[in-house]
């Protein structure tokens, strides 16, 4: 059983039974002009990031290019390490 197909060069049909191949080897698409449909673009406003606010809980400024000391982490590491480790001794094997 043949399907209809048209011919890109032409635009007839045909009934060969595939489907239509440009001279480049591509399905041509069919009801688009070459430019295609265009996005709308336009400005993207600013939105203020409230988790950024001066004022949030917990949070500490500090001047560009402060960082921790990495002691700090390693700390911390070792002490819920520890913590861990002695909650789990209060649970049989």
């Amino acid at each position: 059983m043949s399907t209809a197909s048209s011919d890109p060069r032409t635009g007839q049909l045909s009934l060969t039974g595939h489907l239509p191949v440009t001279p480049t080897g591509q399905i041509p698409i069919v009801g688009q002009t070459a430019g295609g449909v265009r996005p709308v673009t336009a400005q993207v406003p600013v939105v203020d990031d409230p988790a950024r606010r001066p004022d949030v809980l917990l949070r500490r400024r500090m001047p560009p290019g402060h960082e921790i000391s990495a002691w700090w982490m390693i700390g911390a590491f070792v002490a819920v390490s520890l913590s861990v480790i002695g909650l789990m001794t209060f649970f049989p094997a």
